[in-house]
């Protein structure tokens, strides 16, 4: 007989057309609803779905959000990287373990209350923050956590907490979110007036071909840190005889430090879906996703209703502004917590149902992405680029940045500065004259582009922000002169070894390897020659990775060693007559004790 449950999630299952490409869905709505997806579930979507049970446990147990423990009815993600440190999570940690009298992992005895550490969610400007289910909550303190507890114990509704809207459309009845904006420095580009349509209108006044030249003549190069030309991109996938073909926008920006996509999707929305709808129109396509990383799930609603406005104008759908044929709609996945699924490839797996690993390549997405069919990935700002570049002309966006980087770049800033927030700024400004406008002129060192970028020091903050100079995806976090450097980039190394996937030997072996010599250097008992073995393993982890997670992964450490020598120099020593000052003989005998139950006799 089937249970109540069962019955329930074969329906959650059959919503989603029992399809096993919307397993993480269809995943979603179980833990949405049970609080967590029992051994039951897993069994119950398996068999409704068509899929060995493996793929389903698979998929729950890659993301963070989804759990096989059944979780509190209300759970608290605290956000625990880099700028949330530097504002106070350790204190703000600490209250809310002791309101609730759980560690972090623990869920309280009424079943009430889940406390959880996460990481980046996207708030860095406004740290330290965290989520209470979907709703985020900035600004906090030891008091507020205290109070949270308190208030949530009453009333157990999240969307209460929110007592003062933020800015723009922040305050939209359908996001009603306490988030700030904190647009500092608003470009030319990006944030300029929207005229609703044109840049549809224009693009379909011309043919794909057209369009193309006009992207690939604007410069414009993707503005996910690889800086891949787009126009180039799109060409191949239009030159693939083969249908269907997708587009995808990443919206997935889990680098730590990075959130301007939240400002964009927020205040450009109807940007962001023209520049795909006009990629639609260039490689011809049918269908768009829009990949919506899971710690933005308050925007979701808003960005429903931008999608259904867009039909009820004609700007989706069938016949887009008057164009017989041209045919496009998008529906939006939400992710569930992974940093990988930010890599195309990943991304591709994981709207797929499967586990957000990376992917050999080649074949690259262009001619099999999703469905194995062509399939352009861009992400949210390349997109608003690109209905810019339609909107005025290529000549207008070109009128901005350098030679190789044209156009503006949008730079997400938090950390030790007076006015953390976004700021557009064109390609070519050096980073001091960046740090000038946010309020860190003190800075020591810049983290640029989150942890796989680079950490520079003061020696080479005249570098310009640009793809043939200083490149970044967007993260700058600053650092005054107190901070621990090393601390820093012990953090950073930590948050690779726990987002790497696990497939390959060098990132899931080296990474440890090599965070267990820096703990040694910042111990104070490191050797030169420690040095040179942190930089030999970096390399070879660089090399030998099998995706762009572990090809990056040693940068925090390899780029310190490079941009920040002293800070190594001061810690280590050459090794006296022979002896490693690292080798420590207690510790080594430790098991020798424990065997014959008493210490043993050496010098």
């Amino acid at each position: 007989m089937t249970s109540p449950h069962e019955s329930r999630v074969r329906d959650i299952c059959r919503q989603h057309g029992s399809d096993p490409v919307r397993l993480l869905d269809i995943a979603r709505a179980v833990q949405s609803e049970f609080r967590g997806i029992s051994q039951q579930s897993i069994d119950t979507i398996a068999a409704e779905v068509g899929v060995p049970r493996v793929t389903v446990e698979a998929c729950v147990s890659f993301y963070s959000f989804l759990s096989v423990e059944r979780q509190g009815e209300i759970t608290i993600r605290l956000c625990d990287d880099v700028p949330d440190r530097l504002a106070g999570y350790e204190t703000v940690r600490d209250a809310f373990v002791h309101a609730l009298g759980v560690p972090l992992g623990g869920t309280t005895a009424d079943g009430r209350f889940t406390l959880e550490r996460t990481a980046c969610i996207g708030l860095s400007d406004q740290a330290p923050a965290a989520l209470v289910n979907e709703v985020p909550v900035t600004g906090l303190s030891s008091d507020r956590a205290r109070e949270i507890v308190e208030s949530l114990s009453r009333h157990g509704d999240p969307r209460q907490l929110v007592r003062k809207l933020g800015d723009g459309n922040n305050a939209h009845p359908l996001i009603q979110s306490m988030v700030r904006n904190n647009l500092q420095y608003p470009g030319a580009i990006l944030f300029s007036p929207y005229n609703r349509g044109e840049a549809i209108r224009k693009a379909v006044a011309m043919s794909p071909a057209e369009v193309i030249r006009a992207v690939k003549t604007a410069r414009l190069r993707g503005r996910g840190g690889a800086g891949f030309p787009t126009g180039m991109k799109w060409e191949f996938a239009r030159e693939v005889e083969a249908s269907p073909k997708y587009v995808i926008c990443n919206a997935d920006e889990g680098e730590p430090g990075t959130f301007k996509d939240r400002v964009l999707l927020t205040e450009r929305a109807d940007r962001v879906i023209a520049g795909m709808t006009i990629a639609a129109y260039a490689i011809g396509a049918a269908e768009g996703v829009l990949y919506l990383r899971g710690e933005y799930a308050y925007l979701l609603p808003f960005l429903e209703s931008r999608l259904e406005r867009r039909r009820e104008d004609g700007l989706l759908g069938s016949g887009i502004a008057g164009k017989h044929g041209f045919d496009f709609d998008i529906r939006i996945q939400m992710g569930a917590g992974a940093y990988v699924c930010g890599e195309e490839s990943a991304l591709i797996s994981s709207l797929e149902g499967d586990r957000g690993d990376p992917r050999d390549r080649p074949p690259f997405p262009t001619t099999s992405g999703f469905r194995a069919s062509p399939t352009v990935v861009n992400n949210v700002e390349t997109l608003c680029c690109v209905t810019r570049i339609l909107e005025e002309g290529p000549a207008t966006f070109c009128e901005y940045g350098t030679p190789q980087s044209a156009g503006t770049k949008l730079l997400s800033i938090s950390g030790d500065c007076r006015l953390p927030g976004i700021y557009e700024v064109p390609f070519g400004l050096p980073l001091r004259e960046v740090l000038e406008l946010a309020g860190g002129e003190s800075a020591a060192a810049v983290q640029v582009g989150g942890p796989s970028g680079r950490l520079v020091g003061t020696s080479e903050f005249d570098r310009r922000i640009c793809f043939d100079d200083l490149a970044t995806g967007g993260a700058l976090v600053v650092f005054g002169p107190d901070r621990d450097l090393l601390s820093i980039v012990s953090a950073y190394t930590e948050f690779f070894i726990e987002e790497g996937c696990g497939h390959c030997t060098p990132c899931r072996a080296g990474m440890p390897a090599m965070h267990d010599l820096l703990e040694r250097v910042r111990a104070g008992r490191g050797e030169h020659a420690d040095l040179d073995r942190l930089r030999e393993l970096g390399e070879t982890i660089r090399r030998t990775s099998r995706c762009g997670l572990g090809q990056t992964a040693p940068n925090p450490i390899l780029s310190s060693l490079e941009g920040l020598a002293s800070e190594y120099e001061a810690r280590t020593h050459e090794a006296e007559a022979g002896m490693r000052q690292s080798f420590d003989l207690d510790a080594a005998l430790q098991p020798a004790r424990a065997v014959p139950g008493r210490a043993p006799a050496h010098l």
